[in-house]
């Protein structure tokens, strides 16, 4: 793939925050504390290193962050109870951290996005979607494979940007799946690598082999090998159960009994698409210039840094100490 990204094409950034703040939640240890609160706030600190050193590298013009905070309160949860019931509420500590990474997000320019009934995915997604309005390239910073289901343009990419990676080797710095220097980017042609299926078929492949991580179900006996064939025949899930004899003409291992497998299931391959799928119709924006980067309010962002107990961080950016 051959994408140049001039100045004038600077891809818009949408961060998924929950995936920087979790990464240092669990990695470094809680030796900063609030002053106020007594709460530990390495999760704090590591985040907001992470939005200096994307600012300092990047240099956006448009960028917003979306949070997750509609855990057991989302739409998806009216559909199947059981949606990420593995996972636990974040506890009085972890959610101090958590609001205290929102409130820094928007210290230091951002836009922020948060819902009591849809995902950050959703956010992202409709956010996505509006920017599609401008030619300019789009990047997702997330670790999170399944939002590959919305970088449909060639120019657009998810980008894992705090992966280790390295050096750049100027001979492959344009094949697909390029470690360089700021992380890895996945285009729409490593969606297609890694999922086996086409951008907008990945909610159809996570409805026949399930999402252990958001406790979506997958049809028993349907593993990534037969989902993957069953995509590259049938457009979606849809396609596929309006014409369901077709399967037993295919040449996939145990097509007949899959046929039996597909149409026991069929209500449940329904509802799991449902919750798979990422909502790109949320307005949530008039214009793209909506995004652009606010000028960050740097005494707050001193106090603040004050405050959560590291006082360092608080010419970061610029700041007389």
């Amino acid at each position: 793939m051959n994408i140049k990204m001039s100045k004038e094409y600077k891809p818009s950034l949408l961060i998924d925050a929950s995936i920087y703040i979790f990464q240092y939640y669990f990695a470094l240890p809680d030796h900063w504390f609030s002053e106020k609160e007594s709460w530990p706030t390495a999760a704090v600190y590591g985040y907001t290193t992470f939005l200096i050193r994307l600012l300092k590298e990047q240099k956006p013009e448009r960028a917003a962050v979306c949070f997750d905070e509609s855990l057991g309160n989302c739409f998806r949860n009216e559909i199947y109870a059981q949606y990420k019931s593995s996972r636990a509420l974040p506890d009085e500590s972890l959610a101090f951290q958590l609001s205290a990474c929102k409130k820094v997000t928007s210290l230091l320019g951002f836009t922020t996005f948060t819902s009591k009934t849809h995902e950050a995915d959703d956010l992202l997604g409709s956010l996505c979607q509006s920017l599609r309005r401008s030619k300019k390239p789009i990047a997702v910073l997330t670790r999170d494979k399944d939002l590959g289901q919305i970088i449909l343009r060639e120019q657009d990419f998810l980008w894992d940007y705090s992966a280790s990676t390295k050096p750049k080797d100027k001979k492959s710095s344009d094949v697909i799946n390029a470690k360089t220097e700021k992380g890895i980017k996945y285009y729409p042609c490593d969606i297609i690598q890694k999922f086996g299926v086409r951008p907008h078929q990945v909610s159809d492949y996570l409805a026949l082999v399930g999402d252990v991580s958001d406790d979506i179900p997958g049809v028993p006996g349907v593993g990534t090998v037969t989902a993957k064939s069953l995509l590259n025949y049938f457009d979606s899930v849809e396609t596929m159960l309006s014409d369901i004899d077709k399967i037993s003409t295919l040449s996939i291992r145990g097509s007949k009994g899959l046929i039996g497998k597909i149409t026991s299931h069929k209500e449940q391959i329904i509802m799991a698409k449902k919750l798979a799928t990422i909502v790109t119709t949320l307005p949530l924006i008039t214009t793209v210039d909506d995004l652009a980067l606010k000028t960050p309010d740097l005494k707050k962002y001193q106090k603040f840094c004050n405050d959560m107990g590291f006082p360092r961080l608080s010419n970061s950016i610029g700041m007389p100490a």
